[in-house]
């Protein structure tokens, strides 16, 4: 079985069948060993027939007594021996399976690693969930070919040249019977493929919307979205259901031709040598065995039904895994893993210098332009157009910004991630204490810790811990509130001091007296250093020297909030909301407000309703909550959180 700490290998993504075909030759010796014992155990099935046949015809003779004795023990000991040979095959196959499930695992989780942060753009959450707990399963049973399939295969030669010992007949009906019986099941392994591909399809779509329901179920129930949403999951399941009957449908037919037909061919043959043996062409001994070689000839047939069953649903599966291990890289990601700079071959390491000093950042695709020491706002009807932004002037895509003149995508990749961090609310949190998550590779000390929580108004989730800093959490934050976990990746990304900190929808998911906290103490704590934030939060916008309104990813109008307010009218529609209180009026109202309380935002013309890990969850001021964990992979400064 292959060692959980050795690569699993390169597999061939060509195609499916080269696929499987690669978890067989990555266990070569253990697949030779399992189509021994296979063979050599359907061979032995064979063998008490005979054995039987030959006590009749001699042990039952008057006066025979030995021969009798003798056939019963060597039919005792053949029975014995291949019983032993049987579970040595069985653990053979176990292995041969497990490895292929494990070797599928790791290929799997590999390329989710590899993938990083181009993951989510690519695949739903649901569909990798799908491929590591069914796919593997479907894939590594259909590796069982390797072992008594090929056995099936030597078995069914063997009975033929038995058969032909006795009757050309009885031989030709089997040579030809059983080819018949596998063309008979053949049409129903093409439907199941198409039915098989289309029900997996769906499952893995409806796997990634429960997830999505089930991380947002207070969010929807706050927004009175519930009953729609599980109105269209109850929907899409019932469509699944009905994929499965089908799946279903076809299953039960290949399944009853697995047990139906060999019983069928049984019957044939044993009625045409019962025939024979009535005219004297064979003796009853040679009947009985007959009925033994054609009754055990049911184990290989009804394998060879099962086995196409099992290859047809893999190869259903393997397509889907191919296709993930297929999916590449994003621009930055794939440059670090082959350590090439600016896509020209240069080593990633090797690239231009950072500019020594802070400097401009200037993405000319949208005419976006960071100053250093600035607060610059980046405002959008549509926030995959910050996104857009954010990812360029990173380095996580492809990029024309320039950084103090020189192209971003010449610098050296591991300066590009020293400097600038990028801080979303999909960052992950792995389990570990609340220090150990706001500091992951940083050694801060506590004052530097204590002052990040306060900046991002945290304090109150520290408080309601039982050791405060040093609680053990889960993963994920499972046990806070989407308002809370925010303000965790908040503080943790402004722990990591970067030069220029991104920030997408820092304060969505927290009440207006928080937020108008969370803006004045970000700019006082970020005061010299560059910080970019996507918003259309007034009370954050206010607090920004620069705003960027952008319309269609371009940038429309430059100013300050108030400016744009007063000179852009599709600006002043997008942020409008009723007045708030000033973060002074927040704080002297009782520092910390709930993270379920509405903070507006919806009231904003062309605003659309924020993701529902992001949106404030109903827990009360102060509530002890657990915290996320360490980020990916430490939010040090310039590792993007994402």
């Amino acid at each position: 079985m292959i060692d959980s700490y050795k690569e699993p290998g390169v597999p061939d993504r060509r195609s499916a069948i080269r696929y499987l075909w690669w978890l067989v030759t990555s266990q070569r010796g253990r697949v030779a060993l399992a189509m021994t014992l296979g063979s050599v155990w359907m061979v032995g099935l064979t063998l008490p027939p005979y054995l039987l046949s030959r006590a009749i015809d001699q042990g039952l003779q008057p006066g025979n007594e030995a021969a009798l004795i003798g056939w019963s023990a060597a039919l005792l000991l053949v029975g014995a021996v291949n019983a032993w040979i049987g579970i040595m095959r069985h653990r053979t196959m176990t292995r041969i399976r497990m490895d292929a499930n494990f070797r599928t695992v790791k290929v799997v989780v590999g390329q989710a690693v590899r993938l990083g942060a181009a993951l989510p753009r690519q695949v739903t959450s649901g569909e990798v969930v799908t491929i590591g707990i069914g796919d593997v399963r479907v894939i590594s049973q259909a590796l069982t070919v390797t072992g008594p399939g090929v056995g099936s295969v030597v078995a069914y030669l063997v009975v033929a040249a038995l058969l032909l010992s006795v009757s050309s007949v009885l031989a030709v009906v089997v040579l030809l019977g059983v080819p018949l019986l596998a063309l008979l099941v053949g049409p129903l392994m093409g439907r199941l493929q198409r039915t098989e591909t289309s029900y997996r399809e769906r499952q893995g779509e409806l796997a990634a919307r429960i997830q999505d329901l089930a991380g947002g179920l207070r969010v929807l129930n706050g927004l009175g979205g519930k009953g729609l949403y599980a109105g269209n999951y109850r929907r899409e399941s019932r469509l699944l259901q009905a994929e499965g009957y089908r799946v279903g449908t076809v299953t039960s037919w290949i399944q009853a031709f697995g047990v139906g037909l060999p019983t069928l061919f049984l019957a044939v043959v044993t009625w045409l040598a019962a025939r024979m043996a009535a005219q004297g062409e064979i003796s009853v001994g040679q009947l009985v065995a007959v009925y033994g070689y054609v009754a055990v000839l049911v184990v290989p047939v009804s394998f060879f039904i099962e086995g196409s069953y099992d290859i047809s649903r893999a190869l259903v599966t393997a397509r889907r895994v191919i296709r993930f291990l297929a999916l590449e890289l994003g621009v930055a990601e794939a440059e670090a893993e082959a350590g090439e700079g600016a896509g020209a071959g240069r080593d990633v390491d090797a690239g231009v210098d950072a500019p020594v000093s802070p400097s401009v950042l200037d993405d000319p695709v949208s005419g976006v332009r960071v100053l250093p020491g600035q607060l610059t706002a980046l405002v959008s009807a549509r926030a995959a157009e910050s996104a857009d932004v954010v990812d360029r002037l990173a380095r996580f895509a492809a990029t024309e910004a320039t950084w103090g003149g020189v192209r971003l995508d010449r610098v050296a990749l591991p300066q590009v991630r020293d400097r600038i961090l990028v801080a979303d609310n999909e960052a992950d949190l792995f389990a570990g204490t609340l220090r150990e998550i706001l500091a992951g590779r940083c050694d801060r000390d506590e004052e530097a810790v204590l002052r990040a929580v306060h900046t991002a108004m945290a304090e109150d989730v520290v408080r309601g811990l039982p050791q405060g800093l040093d609680t053990a959490v889960d993963a994920q934050g499972r046990n806070l509130s989407g308002g809370q976990r925010q303000r965790i990746r908040l503080a943790r990304a402004l722990l990591a001091e970067p030069e220029v900190l991104m920030a997408m929808e820092p304060t969505s998911a927290v009440d207006a007296h928080t937020e108008a906290a969370i803006a004045t103490r970000l700019r006082e704590a970020r005061a010299g250093r560059a910080t970019v934030v996507s918003s259309t939060s007034p009370l954050l916008l206010d607090q920004a020297d620069t705003v960027f309104y952008l319309v269609d990813g371009k940038v429309s109008a430059t100013g300050s909030h108030r400016e744009l307010l007063r000179d852009q009218p599709g600006y002043r529609t997008l942020v409008s909301r009723e007045e708030v209180p000033t973060a002074d009026e927040g704080v002297a109202a009782g520092g910390v407000a709930a993270d379920g309380a509405a903070d507006g935002r919806a009231a904003g013309a062309g605003l659309t309703v924020p993701h529902p890990a992001a949106v404030p969850d109903p827990v009360e001021p102060g509530a002890p909550g657990t915290p996320g964990a360490p980020c990916t992979p430490c939010e040090r400064a310039g590792e993007s959180v994402r």
